[in-house]
This record gives structure tokens, C-alpha cells and sequence, in this order.
């Protein structure tokens, strides 16, 4: 009865207050489609049943990796039990030396006492609870000497590093981010780990609302909320401090479980994203008519050929060869994916072009191009040319011509443009004066 007066009385403070945040445990988070109605229904259901679950330098100056061997007296670890760990206990008493039930430990924080030795075969890493100091316990090294076991990757199970969660609700609260994979999680209950897949859209903005903590193999979970006010979270392990996984386990299923595999940094906090982050800042312009998103409403709008951008993010996208151009024009945001490798786009009528950066954008502002006059823009970006026209107006009208030849002696040339849809060649003559004196198509 007094599990579910507390249960009860935790899900009204999380209705009245904005932080989805237990009042008894910062570290305990969740999505804002919590109800009171879940919580209680949930509160009595057996804990055993509980369901498991590159901004490089941002990250790597915050988020440092520890092995035990570099652990200091005083880290704050907390107890996550697994399923198996129903089965295979964890810790003993150290007053009495018996083995404790992982479940009556569970979301306890323990702060790590270094390491001893007591005469028996195996050394003991020491903890006492933080809201007791008196209260000892220890786990024993299962077949080796501390300075032997320190540099592995098993660490101490069911205990969660805390460092990281603690850094993350100083560093990344408030930040934007963009989400770099297609699946997240939302909470069903605050009493077990259950959750429901949601599916995101590879590059949405979003912004952290809170940090909490996860599992143990990865530790920090953070709660994002896009603009919609949609909140969906990722378990992921930033520094990997005793996760309990090999380097290479973090590959294929785990991807989505280290932060740059769910999430790239926008902003101030964007250091160095990568080759692509030279980019960010240019102002470009379209060699041809092509579809964009706009970000007020996730529609797709057709944008004309010379259309002038700033870019403002580029975001690779995980696994792919392809990244997400973010770009601002008239304070209205686009987004475009592209690639920077040329590849043949089966079924689309541009073939190699429409998705290539290089062939769907070049630098600079269109409106201050060299020997371009403002009064023939209009026909320009509508790939028309006119007698008249220069050779500066021509190209980009119609970009580079695929052979140029000279015409008898007068000085005149002619440029010769074949389709790529395999219509009828367009040849453009000009004059000496290097101006279009004729136009055949």
C-alpha cells in the first residue's frame, strides 16, 4: 500500500512540475507522455519482469574514459540490475560478508572506496551508499589481482557511471541537436525500464529537455524534444567508463547507442563536424531546379535554378555516403541531402547530378557574378539565352559548353550544348566580341 501512495504521490509532483525528474532522485528521467494512470498500473509489477533495454571534440574534452585502474575514490556509480542479475548477485554485505539481492539495491548510488585485500585469493572492489556512508559493500574480482583486472573492459556489473550523467546535465541541457538515427524510445512507466519505439525522421532538430541515467552499458539517457513538442529519448554510453563493452561491440546493433550514431551537435557546441564542417557558412546557389524541405513544415518545395543559401549545418548522415545540408534563405530553413561521391541515382531523369554537391551547388552569390546583368536574371534561371548575352550569362544559363568550334575567319565561335535526354543539341553562336549573335536548337 505504501509502494503505491508513493507511486502515486511521485506522478503528481511529475504532473505539476515541467521536469520529468523523480523529487528523490535526479537521475531518474522521463518523456512527458507519462500519465498518472500508467505510473500507478505499473507500480506493483514484479521488478524482475523489467525489460532490458561527429562532434569529436565537444565530446571527447567533456566526456573522458576511465578504466578502474584510473578510477579515483569519491566516482559515483549507480545500481542498474540486469535480468541475469536476478540469478548471479553482484555485491556482499561488508559487515556481514554475505551476498545481497541486486533488486534491493537497485537505483542506489554507490561511491566507489578504492580497492583491498583481506588475506582471501581474490581482491575486492570497495563501495559504501551515498545516502548511508556507513552502509559497506564490495564486489569480489572474479579470477585476478586489481592491477590485472583494472585494464579489461568487464568493470563491476549492474553499476551505471554516474560521471558521465552528471556532465551531461551541465554541458548538453538546452543544447540543439540533430537526430542521426530513424529510431528513439518513449517511456511507458517510471517504475521499469519498458519503453515504445518511435520513429524519427534522420535529421530533425531537436533540443535536450533532460539527462538521466540509462542502463549500465550505456549510461547517460537523454530526453530530446523536437518542434512539435514531441519527447522521445536514446540510452547512449559517451565515455563507455566501465559499460562493460569491447570497442568493437559498439558496431552495427549498438551504433545507435554512442552519441554521435544517434545524435550530431548543432551550434556553439559543433566543433569540427567532421570533413564537412568547411562548409558551414557559404553562400551558395543551385545549378538547377531541384526539391527542398522546409523546416516550418516538413514540406517538400520546389526551388529554382540560382536560388541563393547560406548553409548553416552539415550533417553526415551515419552508415551512408550522404549528407544533410541544412541552408537558410530569406529566414526560411531548408534542408537537402546530398553526397560527395558521384553515384548513378536509378529512376531519377538527372541521373549523377541530382544528388552530387558539386553539380547541384556552386559557391558564391549569383547576384554579384561577374559580367552578369541583373535585367537577363529571369531568362538565366530559367535556362534561357538571348541574343545579346555574354559568355559569363550563357554558362550560367546553360553551364559549360560539351565542344566549342571556331567559325571562318570573322572570329566567331560557337559553343554546342548536347541534351542529356538525348533531344536535339543547342549551338550557340557568338562574335568576337565574345557576344551570342545566334541561337539554334
Amino acid at each position: 500500500m505504501r509502494r503505491l501512495m508513493m507511486a502515486g504521490l511521485l506522478m503528481l509532483t511529475l504532473a505539476a512540475s515541467a521536469q520529468r525528474e523523480d523529487p528523490n532522485n535526479k537521475y531518474l528521467v522521463w518523456t512527458n507522455n507519462i500519465t498518472l494512470k500508467d505510473a500507478v498500473a505499473d507500480s506493483t509489477a514484479n521488478a524482475a519482469e523489467a525489460e532490458d533495454s561527429t562532434a569529436m571534440g565537444f565530446i571527447e574534452k567533456n566526456f573522458r574514459y576511465y578504466s578502474m585502474c584510473d578510477w579515483k575514490e569519491g566516482m559515483k556509480f549507480m545500481v542498474i540490475p540486469d535480468k541475469k542479475d536476478m540469478v548471479i548477485r553482484t555485491f556482499a554485505d561488508a559487515s556481514s560478508n554475505l551476498m545481497v539481492s541486486s533488486m534491493s539495491l537497485r537505483h542506489k548510488v554507490m561511491i566507489y572506496k578504492g580497492h583491498s585485500n583481506d588475506g582471501g585469493l581474490h581482491d575486492r572492489v570497495n563501495f559504501v551508499l551515498e545516502e548511508d556512508t556507513t552502509k559497506g559493500y564490495y564486489y569480489e574480482l572474479p579470477n585476478a589481482k586489481f592491477e590485472d583486472y583494472c585494464y579489461t573492459k568487464f568493470g563491476v556489473p549492474t553499476l551505471a557511471y554516474l560521471g558521465d550523467v552528471d556532465i551531461a546535465r551541465e554541458v548538453l541541457m538546452g543544447k540543439k541537436l540533430m537526430t542521426n538515427f530513424d529510431t528513439y524510445n518513449v517511456d511507458i512507466s517510471t517504475t521499469s525500464y519498458g519503453y515504445d519505439k518511435k520513429k524519427v525522421k534522420i535529421g530533425t532538430e531537436v533540443t535536450v529537455v533532460a539527462a538521466g541515467v540509462g542502463t549500465r552499458q550505456f549510461p547517460v539517457k537523454l530526453i530530446v524534444e523536437d518542434a512539435e513538442g514531441n519527447e522521445f529519448f536514446q540510452n547512449v554510453a559517451i565515455s563507455r567508463t566501465n559499460s562493460g563493452l569491447r570497442d568493437e561491440e559498439f558496431g552495427e546493433d549498438n551504433v545507435k547507442h554512442t552519441f554521435d550514431g544517434s545524435f550530431i551537435l548543432l551550434g556553439d557546441a559543433a566543433q569540427a563536424n567532421g570533413k564537412y564542417q568547411e562548409y558551414v557558412g557559404r553562400n551558395v546557389y543551385t545549378l538547377y531546379k531541384t526539391r527542398m524541405t522546409l523546416k516550418s513544415t516538413g514540406d517538400k518545395v520546389e526551388i529554382p535554378r540560382l536560388t541563393g543559401f547560406k548553409i548553416l549545418a552539415m550533417q553526415a548522415i551515419h552508415g551512408t555516403n550522404h549528407v544533410i545540408v541544412k541552408l537558410v534563405k530569406d529566414d526560411k530553413e531548408y534542408s537537402k541531402e546530398v553526397t560527395f561521391q558521384r553515384e548513378n541515382v536509378a529512376g531519377d531523369i538527372d541521373g549523377e547530378r541530382e544528388d552530387y554537391y558539386f553539380s547541384l551547388f556552386a559557391s558564391g552569390n549569383v547576384g554579384q557574378s561577374k559580367g552578369v546583368r541583373k535585367e537577363n536574371m529571369a531568362d538565366i534561371q530559367k535556362s534561357i539565352v538571348r541574343k545579346g548575352f555574354n559568355e559569363a550569362e550563357v554558362k550560367l544559363a546553360l553551364g559549360g559548353p560539351d565542344k566549342t568550334l571556331k567559325q571562318g575567319r570573322a572570329g566567331n565561335y560557337q559553343w554546342i550544348y548536347n541534351s542529356d535526354l538525348g533531344g536535339n543539341t543547342c549551338v550557340i553562336t557568338f562574335n568576337k566580341n565574345k557576344i551570342v549573335i545566334g541561337i539554334q536548337k
